[in-house]
């Protein structure tokens, strides 16, 4: 079991105060990535709601148990996610009940739900399902829209509530939506609201942009938080007031500034991503693109393609990964790839060109390197890049040296991340 902040709730901060508990073996295995509780810390942040814990705990009843009763002596709420499935490993359920030495009923609503999902499935249920029927005696249950395991919100003790939700994101999301936060809100005395706006950099260092933000970071309402990822830096703006509107006029002169500040390194916020920025701006110049990839192996073209939308403006790539097809294919002289080498500034160029001209685009976007480990020389390590970029006035390279300590993956990434802020800028110095 792991915890997040282990702070000593004072009677002030239990009034509203709300933890969240992950149960499931294979959150602590790393099998599977916790997504519940981010999505859950926003959705509380929203309306007002700061929580002091995340748990995660695996699937043992003893556990489970002994977990859920700590927490109802320090906090207010308890959100758990997982363990409400119909196998042996579920035990969410029992370990509540159990904890407040509380019986174990059974809904026939929930029942009648369950053969009515399976009837419209062409399945006969398997006699294991009915336990999902089965609640604390005394708790309100919450439907399962998709899927066959419902939640409960309970009381098991006087100022100390239970919301129980299954641990398939979409279902637990859809059932928190319609049902868990409607109760929130009518329950609790919610005084502000926390409202957050992430700005997203690339090109620059953690550290650098921190240093270029200096003071504004050490406001205390908004507050700024810097988050780095692979080729990629989030400042955080939060601010508290008492409704959505006063909130957004405390962030927007702090994204002023930092924008100022951030200046070409700035590419978008919040959900926006390096490939949903290109497209949507391809889409408002009413250009199109297309792309001849070696060392990504495609990655390029998945990252636009997994963008809505992105077929209006991204016609096609092309993966050359070999010299014969680099030739053959896209028409790349075979002396300039025998003088220069695959992995060079004119080869780069020459794919661009090429590509633009096959596909009929209004840009072409290309990239050669050595992602590694091995295949690296003294004068070409592992880690170069070459990036071509091609428009109808434009033929362009840019030779960028990746770290060799970088991993074959992260070469990879940093290179389409780096194609794709190269095609931002040009279109942007164009406009």
């Amino acid at each position: 079991m792991t915890e997040l902040v282990s702070n000593q709730l004072n009677s002030k901060d239990k009034e509203n105060s709300v933890e969240i508990l992950c149960i499931g073996s294979e959150l602590l295995l790393g099998s599977i990535l916790n997504s519940n509780a981010k999505w859950l810390a926003e959705q509380l942040a929203s309306i007002g709601l700061e929580h002091f814990r995340q748990t995660v705990v695996g699937d043992n009843l003893e556990r489970i148990k002994q977990t859920i009763q700590e927490i109802s002596n320090r906090s207010r709420i308890l959100i758990t996610t997982g363990g409400l499935g119909p196998t042996p490993d579920d035990l969410t359920t029992e370990a509540i009940a159990t904890a407040f030495n509380t019986r174990l009923v059974e809904s026939k609503e929930i029942l009648i739900d369950l053969e009515e999902k399976y009837k419209l499935s062409s399945e006969k249920m398997p006699t294991i399902n009915k336990t999902q029927a089965l609640h604390p005696e005394g708790a309100d249950l919450i439907q399962n829209p998709t899927g066959t395991a419902p939640g409960i919100i309970w009381d098991p003790k006087p100022g100390f509530t239970i919301i129980s939700l299954p641990g398939v994101p979409s279902e637990m999301e859809k059932m928190f939506s319609i049902n868990a936060i409607n109760w929130l809100k009518s329950n609790l005395l919610i005084k502000d609201v926390i409202m957050s706006k992430t700005l997203k950099f690339t090109g620059i260092s953690e550290s650098s942009l921190a240093e270029k933000v200096g003071d504004i970071m050490s406001g205390e309402n908004p507050t700024i938080a810097p988050y780095a990822s692979l080729g990629e830096v989030k400042l955080r703006i939060t601010a508290k007031a008492k409704n959505h509107r006063d909130a957004k006029k405390l962030i927007m002169p702090i994204e002023t500034k930092l924008l100022k500040i951030g200046k070409k390194f700035y590419f978008g916020s919040n959900d926006e991503t390096l490939a949903s920025v290109v497209i949507k701006s391809l889409k408002e110049h009413s250009e199109t693109i297309s792309i001849a990839e070696s060392c990504t192996g495609g990655a390029l073209g998945a990252a636009l393609t997994s963008i809505p939308g992105a077929s209006d403006v991204f016609l096609g790539g092309v993966i050359v990964y070999s010299n014969w097809i680099k030739h053959h294919f896209l028409g790349v002289p075979l002396d300039m790839l025998e003088r220069n080498g695959a992995v060079s500034s004119s080869v780069a160029k020459e794919m661009a060109k090429r590509v633009r001209e096959k596909f009929q685009t209004d840009w072409g976007l290309a990239i050669t390197g050595i992602a590694g480990p091995a295949g690296g020389t003294q004068d070409k390590p592992v880690g170069l890049v070459h990036f071509g970029i091609a428009s109808q006035s434009i033929i362009k390279s840019i030779q960028v040296n990746f770290s060799s300590h970088k991993t074959r993956e992260e070469i990879q990434q940093l290179s389409v991340i780096r194609s794709l802020d190269l095609l931002r800028l040009f279109m942007h110095n164009q406009s």
